[in-house]
């Protein structure tokens, strides 16, 4: 039976929804697909790191992230940083959930280049790497015999690339359409309820969906970089979010939000790429969307896209109200493909 150690780089929401998920799955893990498992390695931004080849007590690192403790003391290692944690941390796997660096995709793209160096499948929620760095970190993982899987980089846990790669093959996606970003579909949601946009962005930041600055959410970034991560993996056009159209929501006030809805519509932000031959254009803004669309009965942080291909049509996927769990079963999901095949 496989054994697998595992490394956890990046310890917040995501990360510790994947701890929990790994403890709930473990016995599943090993009655369906023979794979057992040990957290030999967790880093965290604010709480400290620790690194331990005999095995980390996930529940133990846990209470200690919760009561505001730092790892450093279940440590068997000094870590000089997320590169040193890599090398000594003796895993088979990496789990990257660090914080997304749009313009760059750095230091995640640094991180999963040194997993793939020394031997580990590289998994990530950070969609940095999968536009500025997919097909240098997919040939390295082809070279070393590993993989670099992404798939909660859009939609969360919804199968989108794993579609594309395994169930669908020899597709070719002609252009996508759908609402990506959860915080601005929350925010809009609420506007039409009569909130104010400050007060529907204060909301979000209190329930942590928003980041203390918005920018990201409410100016199309965030969707911006997932409609570059589709481009560049499913069109297999080399993409950045600077390259993408991009208007956000501040400009919508609740008296346009109010007017759509008298006139039968609903303001989303949609994101949308449309292939012809090598060229690709990609946008991000507000529209109205008519009762016709599937776009107009999302409500708080649904998701959905709709792919037209060369040979299936029109195929949608829809999320119903994503959040950390299921970003981290994106990250499982990836976990058991990668040491299956």
């Amino acid at each position: 039976m496989p054994h697998y150690n595992l490394a956890l780089l990046g310890f917040g929401n995501v990360g510790r929804s994947l701890a929990d998920l790994l403890l709930r799955k473990k016995a599943e893990l090993k009655e369906r697909y023979d794979i057992t498992y040990t957290v030999t390695g967790i880093a965290t931004g604010r709480h400290g790191s620790a690194v331990d080849p005999s095995g980390i007590d996930l529940v133990g690192a846990l209470d200690l992230i919760r009561t505001g403790r730092t790892l450093n003391s279940v440590s068997k290692a000094q870590i000089a940083g997320p590169l040193d944690f890599i090398r000594t941390s003796q895993a088979d796997v990496l789990f990257e959930n660090t914080p997304v660096n749009h313009e760059t995709g750095q230091p995640a793209v640094t991180h999963l280049r040194t997993a793939l160096k020394c031997g580990l499948h590289a998994i990530t929620a950070n969609k940095g790497p999968v536009v500025h760095a997919y097909r240098e970190l997919t040939e390295l993982a082809k070279a070393q015999g590993k993989k670099f899987y992404f798939e909660s980089t859009v939609m969360d846990g919804a199968p989108i690339f794993v579609l594309f790669r395994d169930a669908i093959p020899g597709t070719q996606l002609k252009s996508f359409r759908g609402v990506l970003n959860s915080t601005t579909n929350i925010i809009l949601t609420r506007m039409e309820a009569g909130e104010s946009f400050a007060q529907a962005v204060k909301h979000c930041q209190e329930i942590g969906i928003a980041e203390t600055d918005p920018t990201a959410d409410v100016d199309g970034w965030d969707a911006a970089i997932k409609v570059a991560a589709l481009v560049t993996v499913l069109m297999g056009v080399p993409f950045t979010p600077q390259q993408v159209e991009r208007t956000g929501i501040r400009q919508i006030t609740p008296e346009m939000v109010a007017a759509a809805r008298a006139d039968g519509t609903r303001y989303k932000l949609v994101c949308s790429a449309q292939r012809e031959c090598d060229r690709v254009q990609a946008c991000v803004a507000p529209e109205q969307v008519s009762a016709a669309s599937p776009m107009y009965g999302l409500e708080g942080s649904t998701s959905l896209v709709e792919f037209k291909t060369d040979v299936l049509g029109d195929l949608t996927i829809i999320e119903k109200d994503p959040g950390p769990a299921t970003t981290a079963y994106g990250l499982l999901a990836d976990f058991i493909n990668a040491v299956r095949s």
